[in-house]
């Protein structure tokens, strides 16, 4: 499994986020990077009642840009 978030060091070496969506951008872009590192190519994605906007689309739509299959 892989997991990544803002203080990981690939992010304190990237520039300096504008927002919390530019943020999870970010994280779901080094999700997708990291899972198919692994050769993880197909995940679920479990919202956990959050509604699909905002930061959780952000996230998920930057882990499908990078070649994960929801």
């Amino acid at each position: 499994m892989v997991a990544a978030s803002t203080v990981d060091k690939e992010a304190k070496d990237a520039p300096k986020f504008e927002n919390k969506v530019a943020a999870a951008n970010f994280v779901g872009k080094l999700i997708g990077e990291r899972a198919l590192g692994k050769g993880i190519d197909k995940v679920i994605f479990d919202r956990n009642g959050y509604m699909y906007h905002g930061r959780v689309k952000s996230l998920s739509e930057a882990a499908r840009k990078a070649g994960l299959v929801f």
